[in-house]
């Protein structure tokens, strides 16, 4: 055993000067090699050496693994711009029924089977349902076609109905048709049956009776509903940052809440609304919406004025953010208030407050004095880039928020709570 044992030989491993030069491609002098290959042949199926490396050999001195950062960079507001849709115009179409069957049972020594042709199934429906985990109709597709119902068989067999299909929208959406409003999905789960499946055809079995033992007619399926629709998403917030471009409403937004709106230095940065949630210590939440900004004759759908103005409209109280780095700041208060009653009567007239913004500036000090004897609403100064007396604005806000739940409430409306 001993002499077996004895003539096995030892593994000879490579250093690591001679891994460390076969894979840099360098020269290995011929006593290291020589050495090497003492007791390990060129035919051995360990180690071969090819092209000056060795093939299955790992030169390096560590495995480490992708380490993971948060590498999530903000989404740009053009990018956002693509994926935000507030308006949709989808066609729908349900289901057709079914057609009937006409056939007659047909057995071994049972000569007068009868009929026993069935009905055909009825055609899928298609429903509108609300969702809060949507935030955007750009999922929405033009044109929805619901299933339609099998036809019936033979041996009294029915056909099977269409599914039902559902459109998931986010919640404040506006069903209208031909410009009059249907429906409006204000709560999360609410649904709205928009178009009905057509009934299945009826087989020549429904047609049996003493009078006709041997009908031979069957009814095919009725055509299904089919409308078209106009899907308007209004922003459900109870307050809204209304404002000319760049006033500072995105920037305003960010100091408040946990919103990250896109910020620049131009006009019309914001094109989509942002909503952004306030949260106090005894766990109430309020929604603060940022509209995109609006200009002269926005009434008119200048500027989108029209798609900007419509988030608006479900805002229970507003603030206006005044620039006081402009002239005079007061008249863009002015402009304000006629082109939302332009857009709805009675708009302006909900519970507001005006935020002075960019307080920050040296000229603001005495713009602000001019604007308070110039209104009678309550001015707030603020400055949303030092995030200067934010504070009376949140308190203020809570303000305006409890009144609306007083409000609602005896009303018996149920408020909008986040």
């Amino acid at each position: 055993m001993l002499a077996l044992l004895s003539k096995v030989k030892a593994v000879c491993w490579p250093s690591a000067e001679i891994i460390s030069r076969c894979s840099l491609g360098q020269d290995i002098s011929k006593e290291a090699w020589s050495l090497f290959r003492l007791n390990c042949p060129p035919e051995s199926a360990l180690w071969r050496r090819i092209g000056g490396g060795f093939r299955g050999v790992c030169t390096s001195t560590a495995l480490h693994g992708k380490v993971r950062g948060n590498d999530k960079k903000e989404m740009s507001e053009k990018k956002l711009t693509r994926h935000f849709v507030d308006y949709r115009r989808v066609k729908l179409v349900a289901g057709s029924g079914g057609k009937g069957a006409c056939s007659f049972h047909s057995e071994p020594r049972k000569e007068w089977g009868g009929p026993d042709g069935g009905n055909g199934g009825d055609g899928g429906s298609i429903i509108i349902k609300a969702n809060r985990f949507v935030k955007s109709l750009a999922q929405v597709i033009p044109v929805y076609k619901a299933e339609d119902g099998q036809s019936g068989g033979n041996k009294n067999c029915y056909g099977r109905n269409g599914n039902t299909s559902y459109i998931s929208v986010p919640v404040g959406t506006v069903v209208k048709e031909q410009g009059t409003t249907i429906t409006d999905l204000t709560e999360h789960g609410q649904e709205y049956l928009a178009v009905f499946g057509g009934a299945g055809g009826k087989g020549n079995r429904f047609f049996l009776s003493n009078e006709n033992r041997a009908p031979m007619m069957a009814t095919p399926g009725m055509a299904g509903q089919e409308r078209v629709l106009q899907l308007e998403l209004r922003t459900v917030a109870h307050a809204g940052l209304v404002g000319f471009p760049n006033a500072g409403k995105s920037s305003l937004l960010r100091a408040i809440s946990n919103a990250r709106p896109a910020v620049a230095s131009y006009p019309f940065t914001t094109l989509n609304p942002h909503v952004g949630i306030v949260e106090y210590r005894d766990h109430e939440q309020v929604a603060v919406a940022d509209i995109p900004g609006i200009i002269r004759g926005a009434h008119l759908n200048r500027g989108l004025g029209i798609s900007f103005l419509r988030h608006i409209e479900r805002c229970r109280f507003l603030l206006f953010v005044l620039d006081l780095s402009a002239p005079e700041p007061w008249t863009q208060l002015q402009h304000l208030f006629y082109e939302l009653e332009q857009y709805e009567p009675g708009l302006s007239q909900r519970p507001q407050a005006i935020v002075a913004n960019k307080m920050d500036l040296p000229e603001a000090r005495e713009k602000l004095e001019t604007l308070k004897s110039q209104v009678t609403q309550r001015v707030i100064p603020v400055s949303a880039l030092t995030g200067q007396n934010t504070e009376e604005l949140i308190l203020h806000l809570r303000e305006l928020y409890d009144g609306y739940l007083q409000g609602d409430g005896s009303r018996g409306v149920e408020p909008i709570r986040w």
